[in-house]
């Protein structure tokens, strides 16, 4: 018998091998580690670790299904609260949420949550099993903006609770910052976020490509014009930060979502497609939270030297323990507590270097973390002809700029109630990372898991 208070190891592909390829890292359980993993659930009767979840999944009952060998059944249960599990399982910062409240984790460690959703994911995908559309429409029209995760959540309840729905995509492929964000090897694009979508499709929601609300046309015409009696707004934030250093318009610095769409949405990783994209020999990342280490470990797996640039130490680092740790595993270099004063150019306007200053932390800011604060005299210079600025997103404001009575905050984010998702302009809704600036995949899908109650709602009484 397994020691019950240690998780069952999950596979990896060994660090050397996958830092030269861009194939997934983890290999997930097969169905006996699966069972005897999910064997370490105590099964509690008000269980923490579905406080800890933003879309509420009946954690304690499908793990009871897979300890009995019933994966369709944990599956159904699953999919009755989550309509993205296989891409969750992957992604979700598990460790601060499901599993942090875990009571098997107070003595050894909590049961893998995650893993064990990916596993009945995976395992559904495989062997051809679908969520159930409803048996009726109610004839109700509602148009969800964006096919992210908050999108496709909402859209997915939606059209469970038999409304027509229409999803409008700004890109070419459906799936947001599932398809042009996350890397292939923490998160592969055909076998997994393209099935998912399949599935939403499943419950009888319409996706239309290529069509940017704002240019194309606006919610007003939707509402007024198309017949919508709601709208919900996922459109994320794409609209990437920057400094404000010198040298920071030069050739050969990205912004870290630029970088990541050419890799994943442009195929620049695979040799068979023409994307233009900078392969440096010397990359420098600026940035600590998960986009970051997604950049870092993209341009390693192109071929370069990697630093990540990080202003705090790593108690401070946003990203999860697991990418710090699969990051250092594959030989990114972390500089912490480090700050760029400037971008170094050569005289054909190219990035030949990045000057840097030591932090030490002072007092607590507004974040509660330790404020960094400049050493005096301790400025470097690195040798580097890459770099990629990760220093978060704000929504694009396209969208709040051409509806009339949209209220928006000082960083363009739309004002949206976050018990229900309630916009300013009625029959408007909104949530995820146009609400908050950017997040978690978790958060957004929880925040669509919101609005579709709160539009289903407000359409009956209507």
């Amino acid at each position: 018998m397994a020691d019950v208070l240690k998780k069952v190891p999950v596979r990896e592909q060994a660090p050397k091998v996958r830092a030269t390829n861009f194939d997934e890292v983890c290999l997930g359980y097969n169905k006996e580690e699966a069972m005897e993993e999910a064997s370490r659930c105590l099964g509690c009767k008000k269980a923490k670790c579905v406080e800890g979840c933003p879309v509420s999944i009946h954690i304690p009952d499908f793990i009871h299904q897979v300890k009995e060998g019933n994966i369709e059944e944990a599956y159904r249960i699953i999919s009755e609260s989550s309509a993205l599990p296989a891409i969750c399982g992957r992604v979700c910062p598990q460790e601060s949420q499901c599993e942090g409240k875990c009571i098997r984790g107070i003595k050894g460690e909590a049961v893998s949550i995650g893993k064990l959703e990916r596993f009945v994911a995976d395992w559904a995908r495989e062997n051809g099993i679908k969520p159930t559309a409803p048996a009726e429409k109610n004839g109700k029209k509602v148009a969800v903006i964006g096919s992210g995760p908050s999108g496709l959540t909402c859209a997915g309840d939606l059209a469970k609770m038999g409304y027509d729905v229409t999803i409008f995509e700004a890109l070419h492929k459906a799936g947001g910052v599932l398809v042009y964000g996350i890397p292939e090897f923490r998160l592969p694009k055909s076998a997994v976020v393209e099935k998912e979508v399949e599935n939403v499709k499943a419950l009888g929601v319409k996706i239309e490509t290529n069509v940017i609300i704002g240019k194309s046309t606006t919610i007003d015409e939707l509402m007024d014009k198309e017949g919508f009696e709601a709208v919900f707004i996922g459109s994320g934030a794409g609209l990437p930060m920057f400094m404000g250093i010198p040298g920071e318009n030069a050739n050969g610095v990205f912004s870290a979502n630029e970088f990541l769409t050419r890799n994943n949405l442009m195929k620049a990783f695979r040799d068979d497609y023409d994307t233009p994209i900078a392969h440096g020999k010397k990359v420098a990342v600026v940035g600590g939270g998960n986009v970051a280490m997604d950049a870092a470990r993209t341009a390693l797996r192109l071929g370069a030297e990697v630093h990540i640039i990080y202003r705090r130490s790593e108690a401070e680092l946003p990203a999860r323990a697991e990418e710090v740790h699969h990051a250092k595993e594959e030989g990114i270099i972390f500089d912490l507590l480090t700050n760029p004063k400037e971008i170094l150019v050569d005289e054909n306007d190219w990035v030949k270097g990045i000057r840097l200053v030591k932090m030490e932390l002072g007092e607590p800011d507004a974040s509660g973390r330790r404020r960094p604060v400049e050493i005096p005299g301790s400025e470097y210079e690195i040798d580097v002809d890459t770099v990629i600025m990760s220093l978060g997103t704000s929504p694009n404001p396209l969208i709040s700029s051409t509806t009339i009575g949209l209220d928006t905050n000082k960083r363009k984010c739309i004002i949206a109630d976050e018990e229900t998702g309630k916009t300013s302009k009625e029959g408007v809704y909104a949530g995820g990372d146009a609400v908050t600036g950017a997040a978690t995949v978790i958060l957004a899908m929880g925040a669509g898991k919101a609005a579709a109650k709160s539009i289903d709602e407000f359409l009956k009484n209507k």
